[in-house]
């Protein structure tokens, strides 16, 4: 194990993050570096907006049901696909 000093606000965000995901605070940074190393980019504007439906359903907004995600998923890489705001 190896100690890493980060600053106050940091640490907490990390804390809420891994508490949020029932994960440690180790995984949860292991994720972050795993996702960096994958060379997948994200636009700020994606994360702000992943970050607004989060709050949102945190805050109880009523989500789309498994159900129908996982028949959507089953459409990917067939004719039948249509982009998720298109189905």
């Amino acid at each position: 194990m190896k100690t890493i000093e980060i600053d106050e606000q940091t640490a907490e965000l990390l804390e809420a993050r891994a508490a949020a995901r029932g994960l440690s605070i180790g995984e949860v940074i292991a994720e972050l570096v795993a996702f960096i190393d994958s060379g997948t980019s994200v636009e700020p504007g994606e994360l702000a907006e992943l970050e607004q439906q989060w709050k949102a359903i945190e805050a109880g907004e009523p989500t789309v049901p498994h159900e129908k995600v996982a028949r959507w998923l089953e459409t990917w890489g067939t004719s039948d696909f249509k982009s998720w705001h298109k189905r």
